[in-house]
Parts: structure tokens; sequence; C-alpha cells
């Protein structure tokens, strides 16, 4: 199923995205990482990622229905301004086409999130992106139920 351990092959490529997660786990606030790293994983079809960020939110006490409900964030009732904003910013990034991340969106951000958390939380994005292309392209499994 894997194709390779990205760890074992390329351990330095692989510490230097673990630098960027140290980071990104020690500025952004906990819930709103987990949100943004299960929502860019969703849309990035990556099931490694989607496992184990859903299990990490819970395991630190995240709802589980607001998790499920990550998939429909606009429509639930469940998330704040801010994660509101983390999300339609995650959605932007990860699905980055021509015109770049729409004025709009980051007008909204920008309004609830400081420059500096701004900036920590793109890095956030990007990171989680990272991890998702090196997941996919690995075919790396979830853990097996049970």
């Amino acid at each position: 199923m894997s194709r390779i351990d990205m760890a074992a092959v390329a351990p330095e490529a692989y510490r230097a995205v673990l630098g960027l997660e140290k980071y990104v786990r020690a500025n952004v606030d906990h819930t709103v990482l987990e949100l943004v790293k299960l929502r860019a994983s969703m849309l990035n079809g990556c099931a490694f990622c989607v496992d184990m960020h859903s299990r990490e939110a819970l395991e630190a006490g995240e709802n589980s229905r607001r998790l499920f409900a990550v998939a429909a964030w606009r429509e639930a009732p469940f998330f704040d301004e801010r994660e509101r904003t983390a999300l339609a910013l995650t959605e932007s990034v990860t699905r980055l086409g021509d015109h770049g991340v729409p004025d709009d969106v980051w007008d909204a951000a920008a309004k609830v999130w400081s420059e500096k958390e701004l900036a920590d939380l793109v890095t956030a994005i990007a990171t989680i992106n990272v991890w998702n292309r090196v997941a996919v392209t690995c075919r790396t499994q979830p853990p097996a139920l049970g």
C-alpha cells in the first residue's frame, strides 16, 4: 500500500516540515489549528490526516458534532467568527486557484486576526497542505480500527 517512508528516505526534508509543525503548534490556538488541519485534509482527500487530526481533536476535548460539521462548516452553527474566517482562509489557500486568495476572504480574516496571527495561520495552512501532499503521494494509511 504505502509507497515510501519519507522520514526514512529523506530525513532532512521530513525534519524541515516537522520544524514548521512545531512552530505552528506553539503559535496557533490549538482548537483552531485542529479545525484547519481537519478541513484542509478533507479537501485534499488525505485519509491519514483526517483520521489523525479528528482523533487528536477528540482526545483534546473537541466536540464530535463540531468535528463532523467541519465538512459543512458554512451551514453549521457551531463555529465562531475567528474559526469561520480560519476555515474560509484554509479553503482558499488549499484550493489556491488562478487568482489566489480572494480579497473578501482575506479581509474578513484580517478583521479578527492580527497580522502575526494571520502569518501564523497561513503557515499552519501551508504546513498541513505539505503533510497532506506527502501522505497522499506516499499512500500513507491510517492505523487499523480497533
